[in-house]
């Protein structure tokens, strides 16, 4: 790690992240190297390598930030209702997630790679702010729906999200492929496939 104050890592750190979001926004996963992130960052290529040894390392700090934000905004809903109904958990749950859109692409379609090419500490990094979104949703079913089996719920909630983008979100060639294909299909958005998992949960979860 270069020499600094801890906030001028901590920026820098986040400028190579934001880099690569913003790239991820327009470019696959495999067509983002470190030399495309340095070309957008306001440092060279090598000092990247300061602070990640690899590309996934980076993906993976990403989908970390995001793992963080969505667990403050689920936790903030113990703060600020004192009851919830399924539908409004349902609900909350589902918009929550519909804002986090790059998580689940990233859950979907490397999640994979980024865990087997980051070094151990980073990886304990992003499992300690995955934990902190398995807390919050916790949190609420213990909050709000005591009678629900916790455990339960979350065995099924969380590798579900991992299967959301690719039911939400198609491109051209796939949609065209499954016109040829006479499927008989809609897609559905985020919104629709969280919302209808939580509340199929809730209505048989309890124990």
């Amino acid at each position: 790690m270069p020499k600094g104050s801890p906030e001028l890592t901590a920026a820098r750190r986040e400028e190579i992240i934001t880099a690569c979001e913003t790239l991820y926004q327009t470019m696959s996963f495999k067509d983002i190297t470190i030399k495309e992130i340095g070309a957008v960052t306001s440092f060279t290529r090598t000092s990247i390598y300061n602070y990640f040894q690899t590309k996934e390392e980076i993906f993976l700090a990403l989908m970390q930030r995001e793992y963080d934000q969505w667990a403050q905004e689920v936790s903030a809903l113990t703060q600020t209702h004192e009851t919830m109904t399924a539908e409004a958990f349902a609900d909350a749950l589902a918009r929550s997630l519909e804002t986090h859109q790059q998580l689940l692409k990233l859950l979907a379609m490397n999640h994979y790679d980024m865990e087997e090419h980051s070094r151990p500490e980073r990886l304990t990094e992003f499992k300690v702010a995955y934990g902190a979104s398995l807390d919050a949703v916790r949190g609420c079913l213990e909050r709000f729906f005591p009678e629900t089996d916790v455990q339960r719920f979350l065995f099924v909630f969380f590798p579900f999200l991992f299967g959301v983008y690719p039911y939400a979100v198609a491109t051209d060639k796939q949609l065209e492929a499954m016109r040829e294909a006479g499927m008989d299909f809609r897609m559905h958005s985020i919104y629709e496939l969280i919302y209808a998992c939580v509340m199929q949960l809730l209505e048989g979860g309890t124990s």
